[in-house]
């Protein structure tokens, strides 16, 4: 095969792997009831398509090849593992026994297997913080890193959550299925958790060159949309308006070099309006169930950013609204923060620095990089030049993302040519 020829293949495999590789772990998790297992199979199985598809061709179906091929890894790793052990002979056949299965059936499993997957990891057996770790980790893919900086903790911390989730799940024997109508609803929150913070990963990278992650936030919209599907909860319902009026925003987040574009000055003509007439229709039938949570009234807030025509014409009072209600049904100081930008719109910059100090006062979002920013911009606004250098430079030591490091960095630097230009 030509040089070029093996390029096109080399990228072909690498598309799959980004888009579709999780896919293919998921089902080899179910059909060999083993997270390492299924791990090591789905990487064999990419490194035989790059051998073979360069002799023989990308196959019609790649996802159905990649299951299957690493299935029969799977099974040759055993064989080498137990060649002696007599007790995994009936494991062998019973894989063996599946192999076969046809293209059009096991695609259609396929489709189906991050959802039992997530629900395997979110089962009540499994402490809920360990529930949503094991599944951005196992199910989405995410590093270990990025999930301890989405739950504020360190990776080692993250890491030993993950391994005793996967503990657990082998020594309990919970069952790689969707739960029955009746066990749904009580399951329902922890899976809605973890969609959510896999878009939040996606929309806005908790680190890295790159701002956005589109791939993740496409793979929370489906699986919100299988959710739904399943169980057309109000708040699943909600979940899926707030990410798709978010979503709506992506292409105008950012310049074309990457850099980051607050909401008041982005162009609202690249906001995808598709996106926001479904969302905002997703938002009123919500509510219209008369069980409005926490994702609901969230999708209610961004509805209200996407009916404004322009930023200076936004209802910052329905918002800070909203707000009120979010804190009485979720209080956290995070709600309180975005609350007090709210404020801060509504009334003043001097109102939401009050707020944003009581927060520090007990304690809180110390550590929060976005918390420190939102004080800077406040104190720059009042002229508070000094302490307004000093929460850019605490800002930045917190950010591990580099567009959000760039406008902090340039934010800095115009305030102290501002102090500068005043001696």
């Amino acid at each position: 095969m030509s040089e070029r020829s093996t390029e096109s293949v080399s990228r072909k495999v690498d598309e799959i792997y980004r888009h579709e590789s999780r896919r293919v772990y998921a089902t080899l998790v179910r059909l060999l009831g083993d997270f390492d297992l299924a791990e090591e199979a789905l990487h064999e199985a990419f490194t035989a398509a790059m051998e073979q598809w360069e002799r023989d061709g990308i196959p019609a179906n790649p996802v159905s090849w990649l299951v299957s091929t690493g299935r029969f890894k799977a099974i040759d790793t055993i064989r080498r593992r137990t060649r002696y052990d007599q007790s995994q002979e009936e494991l062998i056949t019973r894989l063996e026994g599946i192999a076969e299965l046809n293209a059009d059936k096991l695609d259609t499993e396929v489709e189906d297997d991050r959802l039992r997957l997530i629900f395997t990891c979110c089962h009540p057996a499994i402490a809920p913080n360990i529930q949503v770790a094991l599944t951005l980790r196992e199910v989405c893919g995410l590093t270990t890193e990025e999930i301890a900086s989405a739950f504020l903790t360190s990776p080692s911390t993250m890491a030993q959550r993950i391994v005793r989730g996967k503990s657990k799940i082998r020594e309990a024997g919970i069952p790689y299925v969707v739960p029955t109508h009746v066990d749904l609803p009580e399951r329902l929150d922890a899976v809605l958790t973890v969609i959510y913070l896999v878009f939040n990963e996606g929309y806005s990278a908790s680190s890295g060159d790159t701002l956005t992650r589109g791939d993740l936030s496409e793979e929370a919209i489906r699986l919100a949309r299988l959710l739904i599907e399943l169980l057309p909860d109000p708040e699943a319902i909600g979940l899926l308006a707030l990410m798709l009026l978010h979503e709506s925003r992506r292409e105008a987040r950012a310049t074309s070099d990457g850099e980051l574009i607050l909401l008041e000055d982005q162009d609202r003509r690249l906001w995808d309006r598709d996106k926001i007439r479904e969302g905002i229709s997703l938002v009123e039938r919500a509510i219209g169930s008369g069980e409005v949570g926490s994702y609901t009234i969230q999708a209610a807030i961004a509805a209200v950013h996407a009916g404004a025509r322009a930023s200076a014409e936004t209802n910052w009072t329905q918002i800070v609204s909203w707000y009120d209600l979010l804190f009485q049904a979720n209080p956290s100081p995070i709600i309180e923060l975005n609350r007090a930008v709210a404020v801060a719109m509504r009334d003043d910059a001097a109102a939401g620095l009050e707020l944003i100090d009581a927060i520090f006062a007990r304690g809180d979002l110390t550590d929060y990089h976005l918390a420190h920013a939102a004080r800077a911009d406040f104190c720059r606004r009042l002229g508070r030049s000094d302490e307004a250098r000093a929460a850019y430079e605490r800002a930045l030591t917190l950010t591990k993302q580099s567009s959000e490091r760039r406008f902090l960095e340039k934010r800095l630097q115009e305030v102290i040519n501002a102090g500068l230009s005043e001696t």
